[in-house]
């Protein structure tokens, strides 16, 4: 599978133990190679459903200059949208809080952009899904925030974490996506690429 891919060096740019777990899963050969303090901003009018993608492609410029020829990029970003505000990573204990309450009892939509480049070609998508959170007790949320520390996953929470477990009601596309990689398109973008 992927034979078009044997000339490229194949690197993803994330920090991400999902993505690295999901991309690892197309059984391909891959390196991780991250920058720390990539500008993940965007303009302020910007529609939410173009944000993820909009960054994947930032993280991708931050690595244009080091590319080889042969390299294959793969950056990709996630938010959670609540169709009011966007979630991105929480900074704190009382933000991740903030953000669980208002997910509680509520459905939200997770888009992840992925941006897969080389020098001579880049190719970007966003993908989304609409998540259903039955209501979280506070015991619930405190429990969680302190045995996970989900500081690292947009929305403050992981869908594969307990908090998946016993939150999820329902998912109305990939969830994937929600762990962070839509991993299918992913590989249908690769096989054509």
């Amino acid at each position: 599978m992927l034979e078009n891919l044997k000339r490229y060096t194949i690197v993803l740019g994330s920090n991400s133990p999902r993505r690295k777990e999901l991309l690892s899963g197309l059984d391909i050969p891959f390196t991780v190679l991250t920058f720390p303090n990539i500008d993940e901003s965007y303009p302020d009018h910007m529609n939410p459903e173009f944000v993820p993608e909009y960054i994947a492609k930032k993280k991708a410029s931050a690595y244009m200059e080091i590319m080889e020829k042969d390299t294959l990029l793969i950056t990709a970003d996630t938010i959670v949208w609540t169709f009011h505000e966007i979630l991105g990573k929480p900074q704190n204990y009382q933000e991740a809080f903030r953000m669980l309450e208002i997910l509680s009892d509520k459905v939200h939509e997770v888009i992840t952009g992925v941006c897969i480049t080389t020098r001579e070609k880049q190719v970007s998508f966003s993908v989304s899904a609409a998540v259903a959170f039955d209501k979280l007790t506070k015991e619930e949320i405190e429990y969680y925030l302190n045995k996970y520390k989900p500081y690292d996953k947009a929305g403050a929470y992981g869908i594969q974490e307990w908090i998946g477990y016993i939150g999820v009601e329902a998912i109305n596309g990939s969830f994937f996506t929600v762990m962070g990689l839509p991993i299918q398109r992913v590989y249908k973008e690769l096989k054509n690429f």
